[in-house]
């Protein structure tokens, strides 16, 4: 025999997939146009701005530092190298623009005068997210790989080309986020009135 059931459960309807749409989009469309554009909008695309600009920014710091390390380590062995061995350093100080980009783009969207609506700003924050996050990684990567490549271009020169490759597409990383970021920015979800 299975459970006891009660009367009010026996007569209560069960709720299906369909109710629950209805639901939500019965209170969906009570929303006011101040619902889905509060004054508190703004914050979330000052986040994007900051995540793009923090993120970035201290990727290319790690991967300057990284890269700086190695190629001092190589230039007591071979200081002919060194200016040679400058790449990484070029390489991670271009994801900074990456990230300043997308805040001159974001910082573009807000004006004081009308109401931002909450998706745009979501949308704001996921792309400075985006961007921030992979060019962290990004400057990470190339930290790592110039440090190891110059010390090892230093014993073996044939090593250049493949380090330069491998730094390339480290790089390619934070345009990767960088694109994925545009795209956020330009869709438009909602306007305000």
């Amino acid at each position: 025999k299975g459970p006891k059931t009660t009367h009010a459960t026996a007569c209560a309807p069960p709720l299906t997939h369909a109710m629950l749409l209805s639901a939500l989009l019965s209170t969906l469309l009570a929303l006011t146009p101040t619902d889905m554009c509060p004054s508190y909008s703004t914050f979330f695309t000052a986040m994007g701005v900051t995540a793009s600009l923090v993120f970035t920014v201290v990727g290319t710091a790690y991967g300057t530092a990284k890269s700086a390390v190695g190629i001092c380590s190589m230039g007591i062995l071979r200081p002919e190298l060194v200016m040679k061995a400058i790449i990484p350093v070029i390489f991670a100080g271009a994801i900074g623009i990456y990230g300043l980009i997308l805040c001159v783009i974001l910082i573009g969207h807000v004006t004081t005068d009308k109401l931002y609506s909450l998706t745009n700003a979501f949308l704001d924050l996921g792309s400075g997210l985006c961007v921030g996050l992979a060019g962290m990684a990004s400057g990470m990567a190339i930290g790592i790989v110039g440090d190891v490549g110059v010390r090892a271009t230093a014993q073996q020169p044939k090593l250049y080309v493949p380090m330069v490759l491998i730094l390339i597409f480290s790089e390619a990383l934070a345009l990767y986020g960088t694109i994925v970021a545009i795209l956020l920015t330009t869709k438009s979800a909602m306007k305000c009135s």
